[in-house]
C-alpha cells in the first residue's frame, strides 16, 4: 500500500487564533483544510476489539425467570476500541497501517476480517494463541440496548510479541506521516511500549498523538498531543475543570509535568480546549443536538491525526476534529463521519441539500435509523417533473414509517426509459425540490435502472409503490417482503388536465 509523506503544516491567522470564529463564518478556509484529509496517512497501534450487536423484538417474559426474551431477528459486528479508530481514518480517506494484537479465536478472525476488508488499510493484527480477543455483545430492543456482555484479556502480551510489534509500528512510522496511540487498557499498549513506540516517532521526525482511556499519562510522557476527557484530566490533576480557565489550567499543568506537546481536552457538550506552551483555544461544541456520545473520542482522534498528517496545524486540525466529534455525538449508536459530513457541517447554506446523499452514507443513515428503532420507508421514480401526485404519494409514505427515503433517478437513467427530450428537469433541481419537502428524510441519485441492488442494501421496512403497479415493481415486492418487510400501493390522485 503506498503511504503519503508528511505535508508542511499550512495555516490561516483567522483560523489559529485563541479566540477564532464559528465553523460557518470560517467555511471556505475549513473547507479547503477538509479537502486536505484524505491527503493523509496514518499508523495506528493500540488495542482492537469487536463489537457485536444482536437485535430483535421482545414480546413476552420468559417463564424460566422473570426476564425479557429477545427474539433475534439479526446481528452486526464492528471493529471497536482502536479498530474505530482505524474506520474513523478510512472514512476520511486516510490510508491507515493498523498494528494491534488478537487472540487465536473466532472473534480474532472476525475482526480480522473486519479490518482487512476496508479499503485502504495495512493490517498487522498479531495472534497470540493464548489470549482471548476483546468483544463486548449489545443486545438492542426497539432502540434500548437490553444487556452487554464482555469477553477480554487485560493482561500485558507477551515480550516476544512485544519485540514484534514494536519492530513492525517502527517500520510502518516512516511509511506513514502521523502516529496513533490508542490504548483502551486492553494489554496491547502496556509496560514501557508506549515509550519505545514515542522514541521511534521521534526518531522518525513523526508526531504522535495519544488516546488514553485512563490517568496513566506518565507512560506517554514526551509525546505530542494527548487527548484526555474532562472527567481524567479532573482525576490525574486533582484541580477543577468546570470552567474555560480552570480547564486550561488543569491541561497546562498535565502539559508540563509530562513534556507533553499539547493537551487537547474533550469536554462533551462544552466542546474541546486545546492548550499549548504558547497559547489555549476554546472550541464551542458544533452538534446541534446530541442523540448519542458513543465513538466520539474516537472520531475526535481521528480527524486530528487525519489533520496533523496532511500538514495542517494543530490549531486547524483541532478545530476540524471538534466539528467531527460534533457530527457524530449527533448521530444514534456508534458512527463515522465522512469528509462530506464536515463540508455539511461547517457549510453557511446546510438545510435540504444535506438530505442528497450517495449510497453508502444511505446505507450508514438507515442502519443507524434501524439500530434505534426507527422504521424506514422507501420510493423511487423520476419526479420529473414534481407533481401534486407525487406529493399525495410521498405524503402518504411518510406517514407509514418514521423516515423516508426516495430514490431518484438519474438523467442518464429516465433518457434511456423514456427517450431523448427527457427529462425535462435536470437531476439537480429534481433532487433539490424532492430535499426540499419535509416528509422527505433522504434523496439519492441512482444511475441504475432496476434499484435491487438498493434495496438489498438499504432493506427498508416499508416500499412504497403506485396504485398500479409494473412487472419490476411485483419483482420488488417480492424481494422486500423476503427478510419482513411490507408493501403499501399509494392511493392514487387524479389530477385535472392543464388548461
Amino acid at each position: 500500500m503506498k503511504m503519503h509523506p508528511g505535508y508542511p503544516p499550512i495555516g490561516n491567522p483567522t483560523l489559529d487564533t485563541p479566540a477564532g470564529a464559528s465553523a460557518s463564518d470560517l467555511a471556505p478556509e475549513l473547507a479547503a483544510a477538509v479537502r486536505r484529509l484524505s491527503r493523509s496517512s496514518a499508523l495506528v497501534v493500540g488495542d482492537a476489539m469487536l463489537d457485536r450487536y444482536v437485535y430483535g423484538d421482545v414480546e413476552r417474559v420468559s417463564r424460566e425467570a422473570p426476564v425479557p426474551v429477545l427474539n433475534v431477528q439479526r446481528e452486526l459486528s464492528l471493529p471497536g476500541g482502536a479498530g474505530n479508530v482505524v474506520h474513523n481514518l478510512v472514512a476520511l480517506g486516510v490510508a491507515v497501517a493498523f498494528v494491534s494484537v488478537v487472540g487465536d479465536d473466532q472473534a480474532g478472525s472476525d475482526l480480522t476480517g473486519l479490518i482487512g476488508g476496508q479499503p485502504g488499510v495495512e493490517p498487522w493484527l498479531l495472534v497470540e494463541g493464548s489470549r482471548i480477543t476483546t468483544q463486548k455483545t449489545r443486545f438492542v430492543a426497539h432502540g434500548q440496548q437490553m444487556l452487554r456482555t464482555d469477553r477480554e484479556e487485560t493482561g500485558p502480551i507477551s515480550p516476544k510479541l512485544v519485540d514484534r510489534l514494536i519492530r513492525i509500528a517502527r517500520d510502518a512510522m516512516v511509511a506513514t506521516s502521523v502516529t496513533v496511540l490508542s490504548d483502551y487498557r486492553k494489554g496491547v499498549l502496556s509496560g514501557d511500549t508506549p515509550a519505545q513506540l514515542i522514541a521511534a516517532a521521534k526518531a522518525a521526525g513523526r508526531r504522535v498523538v495519544v488516546d488514553l482511556r485512563g490517568t496513566d499519562f506518565e507512560r506517554y510522557a514526551g509525546a505530542d498531543i494527548v487527548m484526555p476527557s474532562r472527567r481524567d484530566l479532573a482525576a490525574v490533576t486533582g484541580m477543577a475543570v468546570g470552567t474555560d480557565a480552570a480547564v486550561e489550567a488543569a491541561a497546562g499543568k498535565l502539559r508540563a509535568a509530562h513534556r507533553f506537546g499539547a493537551v487537547i481536552v474533550t469536554r462533551a457538550e462544552d466542546g474541546m480546549t486545546l492548550v499549548t506552551a504558547e497559547a489555549a483555544w476554546h472550541f464551542r461544541a458544533e452538534a446541534a443536538e446530541v442523540f448519542d456520545v458513543s465513538g466520539a473520542g474516537d472520531t475526535a482522534v481521528a480527524a486530528l491525526a487525519a489533520g496533523l498528517g496532511a500538514g495542517l496545524t494543530l490549531p486547524i486540525a483541532a478545530r476540524i476534529a471538534n466539528i467531527a466529534a460534533g457530527v457524530v455525538v449527533g448521530k444514534i449508536g456508534i458512527a463515522i463521519t465522512r469528509e462530506s459530513d464536515l463540508l455539511a457541517a461547517i457549510s453557511p447554506q446546510g438545510g435540504a441539500l444535506r438530505k442528497i446523499v450517495g449510497r453508502d452514507v444511505a446505507i450508514e443513515r438507515v442502519e443507524r435509523w434501524r439500530r434505534a428503532g426507527h422504521r424506514t420507508g422507501f420510493t423511487r421514480g423520476s419526479f420529473d417533473p414534481l407533481r401534486p401526485g407525487h406529493l399525495h404519494l410521498l405524503e402518504q409514505a411518510r406517514a407509514n414509517c418514521d423516515h423516508l427515503v426516495v430514490a431518484l433517478s438519474s438523467d442518464a437513467s429516465v433518457q434511456r426509459y423514456r427517450g431523448e427530450g427527457h427529462p425535462s428537469q435536470p437531476e439537480a433541481v429534481r433532487a433539490a425540490r424532492l430535499a426540499s419537502l419535509g416528509f422527505v428524510d433522504l434523496v439519492i441519485l441512482e444511475q441504475e435502472d432496476d434499484h435491487a441492488e438498493l434495496l438489498k442494501a438499504l432493506r427498508p421496512d416499508l416500499l412504497v409503490e403506485g396504485a398500479q403497479p409494473r412487472r419490476d415493481q411485483v419483482a420488488a415486492a417480492d424481494l422486500i417482503q423476503s427478510w419482513g418487510g411490507r408493501v403499501m400501493l399509494a392511493e392514487r390522485l387524479v389530477e385535472s388536465a392543464p388548461e
